[in-house]
């Protein structure tokens, strides 16, 4: 795969980003260095990998997941609204 002008183009206007044009050559052959290295990984035979791995033996341990009700938990987290009514959160409308 080849990394161009345009193809840098494209990466700047997806990311939001200016790149100076000095510096998009350079940009452009990292990233080529990059491609290829990915690329090479391909080439590796995982065909006796296991899809699925972790170093932990037996798993992920997991804990119950059990409700609770703690008495004036509710008040207090409201206490830190900066605007708060009837136990909701109230904020700025951003969609008209």
């Amino acid at each position: 795969m080849t990394i161009d002008n345009t193809t840098i183009d494209k990466l700047a206007k997806l990311s939001s980003l200016t790149i100076d044009e000095n510096k998009k050559e350079v940009l452009a052959n990292e990233l080529a260095d990059i491609v290829t290295f990915v690329e090479n990984l391909n080439e590796i035979d995982v065909s006796h990998v296991n899809a699925t791995f972790t170093t932990i033996e037996g798993g992920q341990p997991l804990r119950e997941d059990t409700a609770f009700k703690e008495d004036g938990l509710t008040e207090r987290i409201m206490a830190n609204a900066p605007k708060s009514a009837d136990n909701h959160f109230i904020v700025p409308t951003i969609i008209e």
